[in-house]
């Protein structure tokens, strides 16, 4: 079988002040497969963006820690590496796509001179022939007027192209792992689909394996080969993409997808999952979803329940779904 190009074991990342130990990320463990597109689904506050600044290594100092768990990449364990080691890793054999690209960006260089700067950095090329594939890369992404844009600068850009040059940063190099944070947010229904069929041709030419954070179910859906369900800092349901939409068995990921609207349903009032994500610096004792939980048992208060193989492949977080899925 093939070995995992990234694999996560009981990760947490814990932000450690005089106040409050927020455990943003509590024991997560995932695995990213060559080629492989993983989702990373949850509601906001379930520690997605966390893990992969984690994986990063981009973690705000010195509150944010990594206090135990493993990041192997490749074999590397990532989180034992000197912030030297790590430079030489991001950007040529990991790369990210930001949230906000106005605000990764930087505003007072030029697109070309902020591409240009990843190949000098790991590719040692020539400053004219850096320029050269920084505008071939911006036309693989699809922006139109590559070698005038090169000279532009980011606030003369649609969020769109914005997005395009971002991917094109990150995939200068044609990076092993690329980790893409929220890709879609803010942009066009027609854009965001140009911009996930994108990622499809990034990882059908250059082979790339894609971590993608969303809390879109309707980008799981167009884009995961296998999905990673999040709840209060861990992973409470992981399975291959298709299954979680045919037969999803954790009770948040059912609530998550009874969430979507549909047009068969005509509904006074769409349904919304009750109550909120609880706070990272004072998780409960027992299951962290059960106090929203509609199956909840008097045990899912007492008792943390143990991420375990229910089906082969199928993982959950959850004691009240017995063997082979019943609950």
């Amino acid at each position: 079988m093939t070995e995992p190009l990234l694999e996560l074991k009981n990760l947490k990342t814990y932000f450690i002040s005089k106040q409050a130990t927020v455990r943003a990320v509590d024991g997560v463990d995932l695995k990213v497969f060559p080629r492989q597109i993983v989702c990373i689904v949850g509601e906001s506050g379930s520690g997605k963006s966390i893990t992969s600044l984690s994986i990063m290594q981009l973690l705000p100092r010195p509150k944010g820690k990594i206090v135990d768990g493993q990041i192997l990449f490749n074999g590397q364990d990532l989180a034992k590496l000197t912030d030297k080691q790590m430079t030489a890793i991001r950007g040529n054999d990991i790369s990210m796509v930001f949230q906000e690209p106005m605000t990764a960006l930087n505003p007072v260089l030029t697109v070309g001179e902020q591409i240009v700067e990843v190949l000098l950095r790991h590719r040692k090329l020539a400053k004219q022939e850096a320029m050269k594939k920084a505008v071939e890369m911006l036309r693989f992404v699809g922006v139109p007027r590559a070698d005038q844009i090169v000279h532009e600068y980011p606030h003369q850009l649609s969020g769109g192209l914005r997005q395009r040059v971002m991917i094109a940063i990150a995939m200068i190099c044609e990076p092993k792992l690329l980790i893409a944070d929220e890709p879609t947010t803010a942009l066009d229904v027609t854009v965001q689909l140009q911009v996930l069929e994108l990622m499809k041709k990034m990882r059908d030419d250059f082979g790339t394996s894609i971590v993608l954070i969303t809390h879109d179910l309707g980008v799981v859906a167009e884009m995961a080969d296998h999905v990673v369900v999040m709840y209060a800092g861990q992973v409470v349901e992981s399975v291959n993409a298709d299954d979680l939409f045919e037969e999803p068995l954790h009770p948040y990921t059912k609530a998550l997808l009874a969430s979507i609207p549909t047009l068969e349903e005509e509904k006074d009032v769409l349904y919304s999952i009750p109550g909120t994500v609880p706070s990272a610096a004072a998780f409960p004792a027992g299951c962290r979803f059960a106090k929203r939980c509609s199956l909840a048992q008097p045990s899912c208060f007492e008792k943390m329940p143990e991420l375990r193989e229910i089906r082969p492949g199928h993982l959950i977080r959850c004691d009240i779904v017995e063997e082979g899925g019943a609950s």
